[in-house]
């Protein structure tokens, strides 16, 4: 019996990885969605951060599925800070003023997965996780930023929780597969009820 194709609306190297190691055979393509439009128009509709992140996904896995076989997944985190949706940082100054307007407080990461099929979802879950920021001197951020450089613009909070990143925190809460930004243990069993993968 063949599996039925799983395809990944994403072209983010960190949720292909989490696919890939899990035993999840699919392919990726790029969703094709103007994310920033989407979110602009979100924001003046006043949605919360968490409802952004589903939309987001939703968005993306429905887009690909019309022109997909089998399941989509659509994924998307945003960065809630006190009910206000943080970007990724467009240049190492502006990862500097995230890191220390994230210094000493607690923010959510809010993640979201929507796997769709021939134009409709049918699938969804977000998780959030809550992360303590420890309040970092300003002599250990700038050799943060030092060493990780542009690698910082890639995430959203200007860290990544696998790697050196790690070290901002003093308090975690969540799922570390929803912290990198993919609820798996859900979808995986989502998988396998819709003969993605194996029993």
């Amino acid at each position: 019996m063949s599996l039925t194709p799983v395809t990944l609306a994403s072209q983010s190297s960190a949720r292909q990885m989490i696919l890939k190691n899990a035993g999840v055979a699919f392919e990726a393509v790029s969703p094709g969605v103007d994310e920033d439009a989407a979110k602009a128009g979100l924001l003046a509709e006043d949605v919360t951060p968490r409802d952004i992140a589903d939309a987001l996904a939703e968005m993306k896995a429905v887009k690909v599925s019309t022109k997909r076989p089998g399941l989509v997944i659509g994924a998307d985190q945003t960065l809630d800070l006190k009910g206000r949706l943080i970007d990724k940082a467009g240049s190492l100054d502006e990862a500097r003023a995230r890191l220390l307007e994230l210094r000493g407080t607690t923010h959510k990461l809010h993640s979201a997965v929507v796997v769709a099929r021939d134009g409709r979802p049918i699938w969804r879950i977000v998780e959030s996780a809550k992360l303590s920021v420890r309040p970092f001197s300003d002599a250990w951020l700038d050799r943060y930023i030092e060493r990780r450089g542009e690698a910082l613009l890639w995430s959203v909070g200007c860290y990544e929780l696998e790697s050196e990143g790690v070290q901002l925190f003093d308090k975690i809460e969540g799922d570390y597969f929803t912290i990198l930004g993919l609820p798996l243990v859900g979808l995986l069993d989502f998988l396998r009820l819709h003969g993605a993968l194996t029993v």
